[in-house]
This record gives C-alpha cells, structure tokens and sequence, in this order.
C-alpha cells in the first residue's frame, strides 16, 4: 500500500529519519534514471530494427515504382493484368538491342554518411561539463585547463518525431603545478650543474644534470625554483620544458637555450653580463700585476662596471620607468662598450683575451636584450644562488644513489629553494607541511593547498625570516 505524508506529519518527522527517506527517495531517482535510459536505448534499437525490416519487405529505395499508374488493375489484349507488369506491356516485335545497359555497381558506403544523413534535422545540445567545485575537487584551484569540447550525434527518437542529441563533452587536463604556474611569469631564469648518478644504466662515472628554473628574480611578489634531472646537457631538455613558454628566459652563453630560441616563436634569451665579465676578468689575472691597468681586459671591465653602478640606481623603479632609464643612460654605456671591442678586436694580445672579446662580441644580441625589457635582469645571478645550495651538498655526497633518487632530490630542492627565495625558513617550513598535510589526506577538495605555498600569507610567522622580504 502506497504511504503519504501530510505537510503537518512532514513537520513533525525526526530530522534523522527524514534525512534518510530523502537518502532513499534519492537512490530511487538514480535507478529510475538509469531504468529509462535503459529504455529508451532499447526503443531507439527497436526501431531501427523496424526500419530495416521495412527496407527488407518492401525492397531498396531504387526498386520503388514512381510512376503511380503501374499500381492499378488495367486491360491488355483483353486481359487484366494486375501492377501491369513488365512482360504484359512490352513490345514482343521489338528487336533486340545490340549492346546491353550494364548498371554501375554501387561501392561501399563512403565514410561520414551518417552524418549526412542527420542534416536537416533539428539538433538539441547537452551539455556534459564538470562544475566549479568539481574542477577545484578534482585539479585543485585554478590547476586545469579545458581543452577542445568532444561531440557525439545520436538519432533520438520518439513518435512522429526524430532529433539529433548533440552531447558535448567538456574536457579537461591538469595543469602541472609549479611548472604551469612558472609560464605565468614573463620573465624567467634558468642554469644547470652536473651531478653524478651511480645507478642510471650508464658506464661509471658518467654525467647526469640538474636543471632550474626559476621565476625572474625582479618578481618579489612570488618566487618559484624549480629543479629538474636528466641524464643529459642537450637542447631536448629546455626544448621539451620551455615549448609552450611565451616570455624571456635569461640564461648564461649556453649555446642550446640559443638553439631552442631559432625553434620556438615565442621565445626570446637574454645574456648574462656576469659571465661577460667573468671572461674578461680571467683574461686580466694573466696579465702581469704592473701592466693590468693599461690592459685591454681591465678597461672592459671598468666599462662593464659603470653599466652595474647606473643599473643598481634603478633597482626600486617600477619595470616602464626603469626601461626609460636604461634607453637614456646605460644603452649609450653599452653602445660604447661594444664599438671598443670591436675597434680593438685584433689587439688581444693573448689566448685567454681573444677568447673574452670573442664571447662578448658573439653575445651581444643577447646582451642587449635587458635594454628592451624592464623587467629583464642585468644577469642570471639568481639562478646561481638557487643552484648554489644544491652544488655545496654535492661535495659532501659526491653522488646519487639512483634515478628514483635524483627526482626526490629535485623536487626537495625545488621546494627548499622556493621557500628561501620567498623568505622563509626552510626547516621550519618543512616542519609546518609535514604536520598539515597528513591532516587533508581524507580530504577530496586540495583547495587546502593553497594556504601553504610559501608566498601564501596564511602562513605563520614563526616560519618567516625577520628582514623584509626582497
């Protein structure tokens, strides 16, 4: 017997047993749901089960008589002669023809027919597309991106009537966390440093690299590092990390980050004027003491130094401002510097001078590049100092063990050095993530996350370095 409730019975229901009729009603709807979709795809067969079966009975489109007259009772040499057939009407004294009509032969069906076949019809849209709240439970916040929408076409019918159910099918990808979030900086650095892997299916003793990447060090907002290893020092490393990056990565006179530029559209390097300099200053040290002031290496050097004091002047300028500064006073310093060293080309006396001049003059494009950007940096020192921590461990540990090994140490580093970057300490930091995650593990929303990147300032202070972050 069916049981109903009055509004005033509804009212007085306990909230637990009220909780759980509705829990019920619920799991009725969803097979209910179910039942008719179950129904529904068994009448869409049954019909077109009817409709072949009408084909079949009544033959193919092509042997249908179109003249109406042939379907009637008609008279023929005082015969009747039922859907005047063929041989009743013919002509028995014609003469036979000389070449037969031989019909083409119908080929297979072309592809895409049934598409075809759907045109014209009137289209109803669903939609299939996952909620705010289920992209944050899923990818956490803002960690997807929707790629192409997939459409699938279904023939729905119902009596006297037949429409198109066009299903479009949201689809979404994961962002990669620090390594999509990185894309979103327009200026970015990178270096890399050897690192020896004892269990990588090598020979003993082969090199193995440790890349970073990090965000340009004039973002003091937020800070990321990323570190990555691979077995190599190749152009497929950057090529594969930097292919949908659109910005400027400065980076030391590496001649691979130049290759990848000539590939990618979008990208551009800028060059280090440390390492510029570096050269030079290695030229001076095998000059005689007495000569190095009249030297070639040391005017350079004094040149590259008066680009920095005028450079350090512009450090608390906003990026537009301090362009304006750097087209008006140090591209004129810079100009100069480089009608120098070519006028004085040839004048290197020694090996270790001709190599200076060689490499400032074969880097200028990417030199130059701080002059056209306010938010590029002179130099890749941050990525050194990022890197810096990672090369004196190595001196006490010399090696990793394995592969397994060498990606834990980079995603370590990775957040050790971010949270530095970010003025933080580092232990305490690692304290902090180590007692709050293991609280979320149940948790399906990881919303929680956000609230512990190292530039998030729900963080507590105790885990802050006390100067002012910069």
């Amino acid at each position: 017997m069916e049981i109903k409730y009055t509004e005033k019975e509804l009212n007085s229901i306990d909230k637990t047993l009220l909780i759980k009729m509705f829990l019920n009603l619920q799991n009725q709807m969803e097979t209910l749901t179910v039942e008719m979709k179950a129904l529904n795809d068994k009448m869409q067969k049954m019909m077109e089960q009817l409709v072949l079966a009408n084909n079949n009975r009544f033959g193919r489109k092509t042997e249908k008589m179109s003249d109406t007259n042939q379907i009637c009772f008609m008279e023929v040499d005082g015969k009747i002669v039922f859907f005047n057939e063929a041989e009743a009407v013919s002509d028995l004294d014609a003469n036979e023809p000389e070449e037969l009509e031989i019909n083409a032969i119908h080929g297979k069906k072309t592809a895409g027919k049934r598409v075809v076949d759907m045109e014209g019809l009137p289209v109803e849209r669903i939609d299939h597309y996952m909620t705010e709240e289920e992209l944050k439970a899923e990818f956490g916040e803002k960690g997807w991106k929707q790629l192409p929408d997939t459409v699938v076409k279904r023939y729905h019918f119902t009596p006297a009537k037949i429409t198109v159910d066009e299903h479009h099918i949201g689809v979404y990808a994961g962002k990669e966390g620090g390594h999509m979030k990185l894309y979103g900086f327009h200026v970015i650095q990178a270096d890399e440093t050897p690192v020896l892997v004892n269990k990588d299916g090598r020979p003993a003793g082969s090199k193995s690299f440790m890349w970073v990447y990090r965000s340009g060090y004039m973002y003091s907002d937020e800070q990321i590092v990323l570190y990555e290893y691979q077995r190599t020092r190749n152009a497929s490393h950057p090529r594969q990390f930097l292919k949908d990056y659109s910005g400027v990565c400065v980076t030391d006179g590496y001649q691979v980050y130049h290759t990848v530029e000539k590939e990618l559209e979008d990208l551009k390097i800028a060059g280090c004027w440390v390492h510029c300099r570096r050269k030079f200053d290695e030229a001076l040290k095998a000059v005689p003491k007495a000569a190095q002031k009249e030297s070639l290496s040391y005017l350079v050097i004094k040149q590259i130094q008066a680009v920095y004091r005028e450079e350090d002047k512009l450090k608390e300028l906003k990026p537009e401002d301090r362009l304006k500064q750097r087209q008006v006073v140090i591209k004129p310093l810079v100009d100069a510097l480089f009608a120098y060293l070519k006028s004085n080309e040839r004048k290197a006396s020694t090996a270790k001078l001709k190599q200076a001049v060689t490499y400032a003059l074969n880097q200028e494009k990417y030199l130059r590049v701080f002059l056209e950007d306010g938010e590029v940096p002179m130099d890749n020192n941050a990525s050194e100092r990022a890197i810096r921590g990672f090369c004196i461990g190595k001196k006490n540990w010399e090696m990793i063990d394995t592969i397994n090994g060498a990606t834990s140490s980079a995603i370590i580093y990775s957040i050790a050095e971010t949270a530095k970057a970010n003025n933080l300490k580092p232990y305490e930091y690692f304290e902090y993530l180590l007692t709050q995650i293991p609280a979320h593990m149940d948790d399906t929303d990881r919303s929680f996350l956000e609230d512990l990147l190292p530039w998030s300032p729900k963080l507590p202070e105790y885990i802050r370095k006390q100067k002012d972050r910069g």
